[in-house]
């Protein structure tokens, strides 16, 4: 059994879409929070000056990570897609191949643990 998975997904706000951005955003939380047990964090921020987003996101497993994909796929990402750019996504800990797959749209930078903690 693989370790966590964790990723940052960084990117714009279209303009004028913002209202429709925080819409979508309450929607697909509740969805993962109703939905999958596994997705251990799944936390939204907006920049205090303007249109930039990040999205925090952490499962237990790239089993976790890839029921999260395949239920972004087919409820939100077109919705989504219409309202953001994505800039950029960073993907941390140890997702086996198949997650690495369905991420390979976004041009992912992954990131191995050296060292350190989490609680």
């Amino acid at each position: 059994m693989s370790g966590s998975v964790h990723w940052v997904v960084e990117g714009d706000i279209k303009e004028g879409k913002r209202d429709a951005f925080e819409e979508l955003m309450a929607e697909m939380v509740e969805a993962t929070r109703a939905q999958e047990p596994e997705a251990l964090n799944y936390e939204w921020y907006v920049g205090e000056d303007g249109p930039r987003f990040q999205i925090y996101e952490r499962y237990k497993d790239s089993a976790a990570a890839m029921t999260h994909l395949g239920n972004f796929r087919r409820n939100f990402a077109e919705r989504l897609m219409a309202v953001v750019t994505p800039t950029r996504v960073t993907v941390y800990g140890d997702p086996d191949e198949s997650v690495r797959g369905a991420l390979s749209d976004f041009d992912p930078h992954y990131f191995s643990m050296i060292g350190g903690f989490a609680r």
